[in-house]
């Protein structure tokens, strides 16, 4: 790399984290003002817990979030500076040409991408299990916890020839009613257990029926047996129970494909809205690379109005790519549709605008 290269890479990334510096504080302030309250309602609450397992963790999330959105603003700002003191125009006389313009650019979005991948891949899911059990905790209002606490009307098929039914589930106290296990042969029905009560043992992974019966059919009979109580095994947990999208946030990408290939195979109909947290995971840093040649193809020309305009411009791109972005992540949830071209549509629409401004300036 050549000196001029390395004083954009610098201005780059400085500029980059002083943004990010901004940012953050800002989202802090207002979380602050908002929980304030519910921080107040728990006396044997400290300050030391609140920022250690709630404002820590709030922070790698938001400036994980935030990255994109920095990005672009530091790109606009530094190439918009550079242009009005004509120092682009003296690159330019130099005879750089705007593609080799672009790879100190493309150096340092490089960086944020990488870090972004391996937050968004690992550190902030992890991270995001701290939060969300601080917030389920103190935060939460009594109709959140009860929605995260609930299962109601849930079927699983655990094998080829085995399906479970409940009828409600509390995942707090792993433990359930009106439950049903049915047994197949092909098409055929070969037994069917029915149970008012279900009791998940963590000791020895087990569960406990009480009230069960099971009948069992044959070609000519049928045979019932039943009981007060039973302790069984079958091939699933309580957590296999809870599809719940905001829990896909919580696992690394590893898990999270693990389970839901282990989903596909139980026969569980919508995982749209964990491919779509899956999918998003690298959509969002790849952006980085489209957001940062929009950014320079927008400042690098000296305008009237000077770094107010391209940072207006800049503002009003960037809300037009969150909006497409959550519109995406909607519609990708929907079942029966694919997630990964709604989460990568934002992508490709920008991505056509970033060739043509690339293409633009290249001129």
């Amino acid at each position: 790399m050549k000196i001029i290269d390395w004083y954009i890479l610098k201005r780059y990334l400085v500029t980059f984290l002083f943004t990010l510096l901004i940012l953050i504080p800002i989202a802090i302030a207002i979380d602050v003002s908002e929980k304030i309250d519910n921080f107040l309602e728990h006396p044997n609450l400290g300050l030391q817990e609140i920022l250690n397992d709630y404002y820590l963790n709030f922070t790698i999330y938001y400036a994980n979030t935030f990255m994109p959105l920095a990005l672009f603003i530091a790109v606009i700002l530094f190439t918009s500076k550079l242009s009005n003191n004509t120092e682009i125009i003296a690159i330019t006389n130099a005879k750089v040409s705007f593609t080799r313009l672009l790879y100190p650019y493309f150096v340092g979005a490089t960086l944020v991408t990488l870090i972004s991948l391996a937050m968004n891949h690992y550190v902030v899911p992890n991270s995001s299990k701290v939060r969300k059990k601080f917030e389920k905790q103190y935060i939460n209002s009594t109709k959140q916890k009860n929605e995260l606490k609930y299962v109601k009307d849930f079927s699983l098929q655990l094998t080829d020839s085995t399906y479970i039914y409940l009828k409600r589930f509390n995942v707090d106290t792993n433990s359930g009613n009106d439950f049903t296990s049915e047994t197949y042969n092909g098409l055929e029905l070969r037994s069917k257990l029915f149970a008012d009560n279900l009791k998940y043992n963590k000791e020895d992974s087990t569960f406990t029926l009480t009230g069960w019966r099971k009948r069992y059919l044959f070609k000519k009979r049928d045979s019932i047996a039943e009981g007060r109580k039973i302790d069984t095994v079958f091939n699933f947990t309580p957590r296999d129970l809870i599809y719940k999208s905001a829990f896909a946030q919580e696992m690394p990408s590893d898990e999270l494909i693990d389970f839901i290939d282990l989903s596909k195979k139980r026969g569980v109909k919508n995982l749209n809205a964990y491919l779509v947290e899956l999918y998003k995971r690298t959509s969002l840093p790849i952006a980085s690379y489209i957001l940062t040649i929009i950014a320079v193809a927008l400042a690098f020309r000296k305008r009237r109005g000077g770094t107010g305009v391209n940072l207006a411009l800049g503002v009003g791109i960037m809300f037009l790519y969150v909006f497409f972005m959550k519109i995406g992540e909607v519609l990708g949830s929907v079942a029966a549709v694919n997630s990964l071209v709604y989460v990568w549509l934002p992508n490709i629409m920008f991505g056509i605008l970033a060739v043509y401004l690339y293409i633009n300036a290249r001129k």
